[in-house]
């Protein structure tokens, strides 16, 4: 039986682009769900018949469930080892998942303050100290693996990983709000963009009509 990824608005939903974006990278086949977000209580009993949790994403493989991207990845790790979606030596894996981790459960005011939205239209906005921080931080992180893992191939861990995935939805913040990164940071960005899966995701999103207020408003 084929996994089932359940998505919402691949415009809006950074949380559905991270383990869409670790699967088809990885070359994980699965059939993508869609419950568009925010719409009526219909769509919402939709998501809840599939996980208690009411969110997407969720992944589905008979009778497993899992939410939550972060755990959907970990169990599509685990589940299709050969599609080594962390880096198979140790001490790598550790740093991998730690930076995942940490975008994970961190960042909130880059998050609150630059909205996942591929529609808006390229333009800087003023941030708070709290953002520019997290901006910062993310270029410490992105050049500090490039630093480490460079020789091994153009993505953070050398060969594209989990932690890829789990920074893809930064990709798009950091060029809708003009945001201005290191050299090392744009490089980096422009191996993203140039990714079929992120590509891919990013026409998508691009196609949806589907506006959804409350995230068009700044």
């Amino acid at each position: 039986m084929s996994l089932k990824l359940v998505v919402g608005n691949k415009n809006y939903s950074s949380w559905s682009m991270r383990p869409w974006v670790a699967l088809k990278g990885a070359g994980i086949p699965f059939e993508e769900v869609f419950i568009p977000l925010y719409t009526d209580a219909a769509d919402k009993q939709r998501i809840l018949d599939v996980t208690p949790s009411g969110k997407v994403p969720a992944l589905v493989d008979g009778d497993i469930t899992v939410w939550d991207s972060l755990a959907i990845i970990e169990y599509a790790a685990e589940r299709f080892p050969d599609a080594k979606l962390w880096p198979q030596e140790a001490a790598h894996r550790a740093h991998a998942r730690a930076v995942s981790a940490e975008m994970h459960s961190g960042f909130m005011p880059l998050r609150n303050e630059c909205g996942m939205n591929l529609h808006r239209p390229v333009k800087a906005k003023a941030l708070s100290d709290d953002a520019k921080a997290n901006i910062a931080r993310i270029d410490a992180i992105w050049s500090d693996c490039r630093k480490r893992y460079g020789a091994a191939g153009p993505y953070l861990f050398g060969a594209f990983s989990a932690a890829d995935a789990m920074f893809a939805p930064v990709v798009h913040r950091f060029r809708i709000y003009a945001i201005e990164v290191s050299p090392v940071a744009r490089a980096y960005m422009d191996t993203m963009q140039a990714n079929p899966a992120f590509r891919q995701w990013t026409e998508e999103g691009l196609a949806e009509t589907l506006l959804i207020p409350r995230f068009e408003e700044e």
